[in-house]
């Protein structure tokens, strides 16, 4: 976006505000939701609030992450402990898994809404290009009325970086980071112990220097995706890879040839629509 159309994206968005008394925001951590957080809080103030998930799904640094930005801004921040794997709809893991993962968030979010602040708009992060894509959650979140900013507003993934980066927001590039149930085939249960086998594979791969990557979860097997061009360094680096992986509990480790392509699993559901 050049600099006419990022101020007339904010006039947009600062118009959308304008009927908003305060929000919460649902805060992961990353770039949509951190805009949303941060434009309410430059336009509502002290009543432009941040709400995360503590969930098991959730990666660490993640959670450091949302606290550490709403820190930089002076942001409220709430945590909301949330269980979603009691819930057997989620943990059997089926198509529509992100549903369930939303429906407690934002039920949660409602309750905090109607306890403390019931004049407050409930906020997502959700964009233009989420729409065309298979997102359950979606359903949730009009259930319990919960307003998209940025999706209202007409914008893309990539507009969202560009105004991000105009206000030198700190994460402004940082990799999608889906949740960490979205490494596990659907119909394969989800489980604290396979997020943690995730998590900590992942984090291996971040400290060999692979930002963006995946490893997904096969059963005993871990399949990991990255980026294309860093494929050759990823099998260079095989061997000390596969040691560490295998001393996380899998026993065989693959690499993906065809790299890392967001949303992969859901290719099942195309497969069985």
């Amino acid at each position: 976006m050049n600099d006419a159309a990022q101020m007339d994206a904010l006039k947009t968005i600062e118009a959308w505000f304008s009927g908003v008394e305060g929000s919460l925001t649902a805060f992961s951590g990353g770039v949509d939701s951190a805009l949303v957080l941060y434009l309410s809080h430059r336009f509502l103030g002290e009543k432009g609030i941040g709400v995360v998930a503590d969930s098991p799904s959730l990666k660490r640094s993640d959670l450091q992450i949302a606290k550490d930005f709403c820190q930089q801004y002076g942001i409220t921040l709430r945590i909301l402990k949330t269980n979603e794997l009691d819930n057997p709809d989620y943990a059997k893991n089926p198509f529509n898994r992100c549903y369930y993962c939303k429906d407690t968030l934002y039920r949660q979010l409602r309750e905090l809404q109607e306890s403390e602040f019931p004049q407050f708009h409930l906020l997502n992060g959700a964009n233009q290009d989420d729409l065309q894509d298979h997102r359950p959650g979606h359903q949730a979140a009009k259930e319990q009325t919960i307003h998209s900013p940025l999706a209202d507003c007409g914008l893309s993934k990539a507009e969202i970086r560009s105004l991000a980066r105009r206000f030198e927001l700190p994460v402004w590039s940082k990799p999608a980071s889906p949740c960490m149930s979205s490494r596990i085939p659907y119909g394969q249960s989800v489980s604290k112990e396979k997020l943690s086998q995730i998590e900590s594979a992942e984090v291996t791969l971040n400290q060999l220097g692979f930002e963006e990557v995946r490893v997904r979860h096969f059963g005993d097997t871990a399949r990991i995706e990255a980026p294309t061009d860093s494929i050759p360094r990823l099998q260079t680096l095989f061997p000390l890879v596969e040691r560490a992986l295998q001393g996380i509990g899998f026993q065989r480790i693959e690499i993906d040839e065809e790299g890392l392509i967001s949303g992969k699993l859901n290719r099942a559901i195309q497969a069985n629509g």
